[in-house]
């Protein structure tokens, strides 16, 4: 694969990355790379939240351009963007534009920012939605034999008629943001000479699970539009090719699209370290899917207390989480260990999860309850009264565990082997998490955040009894728990909470 050219790390760098139209699979490779290598990220409504999985590492910034109404202007963008890659010394920036960088982005300002700031930086292009919502919505904007040409115009009825006339002899006209007019517009292209049967199509969010499509005339499209409800955002497309719709039509005719999850928001919550696993099984649901990091982890506050413990231990050691996995092999690491110093120790895995994050690193658990869960976990593990339990765990472990396996005798010991800390949200991921249709959880840290971050007026699909329980003692009445420890369970679920609707 080809690699970024590297900025030297005492220099600002940044990147203008064309996100795409909404499908996240239509990032090009570069972008995901630069992406990959950003330290702060910029990016705006229409780029899908779901790309900034590709830089859990970056401090993200939501910037708006939603339609009209401004969240922060151009010039207030530009001038971030520039005091972001000048900060400490110089960071990599990367800006994340819906569609293209050039295409109505406005990124040629921000590069004259970047210029003017003496700031280098690089355009990665993007799939504008000019020309991939129409062909997810099995419209050519070009085709042999139907239309050798075609213009991009914005919504803008200020030009006037005098500005169509100048393209009378263009096939194919596709309009971009130009839902709020399309009535002026489509009298302005009659006035200067457009047949009024012109077939017309609008496609709202092409290329998402929730595209919307509609057809009709040019004399007709702006009522049809109307009727549908339709808005921004939303594409429309001028010109014979729209005929043709009736037989490409594909996007929403594919096997897997219109599945229970199709056209409904799904918010994971998660750690910014966590993986994207149950993500991509909603996508292939149909689900669009918002990542947010709840929750971040941060070292133990005594590594060499948790090392003294673990040199020559021979009892259970207990792992409640995946994250728990991944400290204990950090921690071994910078001591200049390896799992051979396990070798004494008898693993027990809280659920199949933390069995398979073992698995990975090339250890077997020793005991994996029949249901997962600390309480089970308790009750089920084959320790003896005197025997040796050590839980490496996080500050804020549940004391399920504890009582269960004191009652029984064994000698309980917990040692904090990392931290949970709260992830703030900033005000773009709070609102789209806010109209999501249904929010998954997949631990009881992560509802107790949600709670504290969001409020609790949420639909939830909780990850097991246990997380469904601290869901409910933080605050959630709506929730639905997955009937067995998966992903696929947790995203039927999620499906199950939008079943009714």
């Amino acid at each position: 694969m080809t690699q970024l050219p590297a900025a030297p790390l005492s220099r600002a760098f940044v990147s203008l990355i064309g996100a795409g139209p909404g499908d996240p699979g239509l990032l090009t490779l570069r972008g995901q790379q630069a992406l990959a290598q950003a330290d702060v990220v910029l990016f705006d409504y229409l780029a899908n939240p779901d790309l900034l999985r590709w830089c859990p590492q970056a401090e993200t910034i939501y910037v708006g351009k939603k339609g009209f109404s401004e969240y922060i202007s151009q010039e207030q963008i530009s001038a971030l963007l520039v005091a972001k890659a000048q900060e400490g010394g110089g960071q990599r920036v990367a800006r994340l534009k819906g569609g293209d960088v050039f295409v109505f982005g406005r990124g040629g300002e921000e590069a004259e920012a970047c210029v003017a700031a003496g700031v280098p930086f690089e355009v990665v292009p993007g799939v504008s939605s000019a020309i991939a919502a129409p062909a997810y919505a099995g419209i050519p904007v070009t085709h042999r034999e139907a239309a050798r040409s075609f213009a991009v115009l914005t919504g803008n009825t200020k030009e006037g008629g005098a500005h169509y006339e100048r393209l009378s002899g263009v096939d194919t006209l596709i309009l971009l943001m130009g839902v709020r007019n399309l009535d002026q517009i489509a009298a302005d292209l009659i006035a200067a000479g457009r047949d009024p049967q012109t077939p017309a199509a609008t496609v709202q969010w092409g290329t998402t699970p929730q595209q919307r499509a509609v057809t009709g005339t040019l004399a007709t499209i702006a009522d049809v539009v109307r009727e549908a409800g339709l808005e921004a955002p939303a594409v429309t497309v001028v010109g014979e090719v729209v005929r043709l719709r009736e037989t490409l039509r594909w996007f929403d005719q594919t096997p897997g699209f219109g599945g229970p999850l199709t056209g409904k928001t799904v918010a994971v919550t998660r750690t910014r370290e966590g993986a994207s696993a149950l993500g991509d099984v909603l996508r292939a649901r149909g689900a669009a899917v918002l990542e947010v990091p709840l929750i971040r982890f941060a070292p133990g506050t005594a590594p060499e207390q948790v090392g003294a413990l673990l040199n020559g231990f021979s009892g259970w050691l207990l792992l409640t989480s995946n994250q728990a996995v991944r400290a204990l092999f950090e921690l071994l690491e910078a001591r200049g260990l390896d799992a051979r110093a396990l070798a004494g120790v008898k693993l027990a895995a809280v659920g199949p999860s933390t069995a398979r994050s073992l698995a990975e690193r090339g250890l077997r658990a020793d005991f994996v309850p029949s249901t997962p869960g600390a309480r089970h976990l308790a009750a089920e593990l084959p320790a003896q009264p005197s025997e040796a339990a050590l839980h490496l765990t996080s500050q804020l472990a549940e004391d399920d565990l504890e009582r269960g396996l004191s009652v029984r005798g064994v000698q309980y010991q917990r040692a904090e082997l990392y931290r949970t800390e709260p992830a703030p949200l900033d005000g773009g991921t709070l609102a789209r998490l806010r109209a999501a249709d249904v929010v998954t959880l997949a631990s009881g840290s992560a509802a107790r955040h949600l709670a504290a971050l969001a409020g609790t007026d949420f639909r939830v699909a909780a990850m097991g009894p246990q997380t469904a329980d601290a869901a409910r003692d933080a605050g959630f009445a709506q929730v639905t728990v997955a009937r067995e420890a998966t992903l696929e369970a947790l995203a039927d679920a999620a499906a199950d909470v939008v079943g009714g609707e």
